[in-house]
C-alpha cells in the first residue's frame, strides 16, 4: 500500500477538524455566551459518556482483572507523567504556539483540550491499525466527522489553538497507521485482544477525566496520565507472564 493508503484517514480527520475549527473561529464572539456555554455542555455530556463507554472494555479482560491492571497503570502513570512533567511541557507549547502566532484567549487550553480529546480513544488507536494495516479507513472517517463537530465547538469556545491539535493528529494518529505494519503479527484481533481493550480501558477513564473538566466540574491532570496507555500493555504482560 502507498503512503496515501495507509494515512488516508488521518488527512480526512485533519481536513474534518480544520473545517470545523474554522466555523467555530467565524462564530466565535457571535454567538450568546448562553449558546455556547450549552453547546460546550452538550460537547461534555458526550464526552464523559464516550469515556465511561470506553472505560466499560476493562471489564472485558477478567485474567488479570481489567479494572486492577487500569487502576495500578493509571497510577504508575500518573507519577510518570508528574516526574516528566508533562502537563506543563504540554501547557508550554500551547504557550510557545500562542506567542508565535499571536493566539488570543484561552489559546493553550483548547490546544491541549482538543489534542486529548482528538487522539485518546479507541477509534484513534483502531482506526489506525485498520487503515494502516489494510487501507480501510472506515473507522477514522466516523472519528473524523465526530471532531470536526466537536472542534466547531471548542474553536468557538477556546479559540485558535483548537486548529493546532491537527499537528498532533498528524504526528499520532498518522505514526500509528504507518507503524500498524509493525504490530500486525502481534495483534492480529485488535477487536478483542485485550492489551488493545486495556489501553481503550485507560483511555476511556481519561476521555472521563477530560469531559469533567469540558463541563467545568473537576480540571483533571489528564496529560500527565499519558503514559499509562503504553504501561498498561506492561503491566499486563508482566501479569499474565508471573502467573505462569
Amino acid at each position: 500500500m502507498s503512503f496515501f493508503e495507509q494515512t488516508s484517514g488521518t488527512w480526512v480527520n485533519i481536513a474534518t477538524v480544520l473545517l470545523g475549527s474554522s466555523l467555530g473561529l467565524l462564530l466565535r464572539g457571535r454567538l450568546p455566551e448562553r449558546i455556547v456555554t450549552v453547546v460546550m455542555q452538550a460537547i461534555g455530556l458526550t464526552t464523559l459518556f464516550i469515556g465511561i463507554t470506553n472505560a466499560l472494555d476493562l471489564t472485558r479482560v477478567s485474567q488479570p482483572p481489567g479494572i486492577i491492571i487500569g487502576l495500578i497503570a493509571l497510577a504508575l502513570g500518573g507519577v510518570l507523567g508528574e516526574w516528566l512533567r508533562l502537563e506543563e511541557r504540554l501547557e508550554a507549547l500551547g504557550h510557545t504556539l500562542k506567542q508565535r502566532f499571536k493566539g488570543q484567549g484561552r489559546f493553550t487550553e483548547g490546544f491541549v483540550a482538543a489534542s486529548l480529546l482528538f487522539c485518546v480513544g479507541p477509534l484513534t488507536l483502531l482506526g489506525s491499525i485498520q487503515n494502516g494495516l489494510v487501507g480501510d479507513n472506515s473507522f477514522l472517517l466516523l472519528k473524523s466527522a465526530l471532531d470536526g463537530f466537536a472542534s466547531l465547538a471548542l474553536a468557538a469556545t477556546f479559540g485558535f489553538g483548537v486548529i493546532f491539535s491537527t499537528v498532533v493528529i498528524a504526528v499520532y494518529q498518522g505514526g500509528l497507521s504507518l507503524g500498524a505494519g509493525l504490530v500486525a503479527n502481534l495483534i492480529p484481533d485488535p477487536v478483542g485482544d485485550p492489551r488493545v481493550l486495556l489501553i481503550n480501558g485507560v483511555g476511556g477513564l481519561m476521555i472521563m477525566g477530560l469531559g469533567l473538566a469540558l463541563l467545568e466540574i473537576k480540571r483533571l491532570r489528564v496529560a500527565s496520565m499519558l503514559p499509562a496507555l503504553p504501561l498498561v500493555v506492561v503491566i499486563y504482560w508482566a501479569a499474565v507472564n508471573l502467573s505462569r
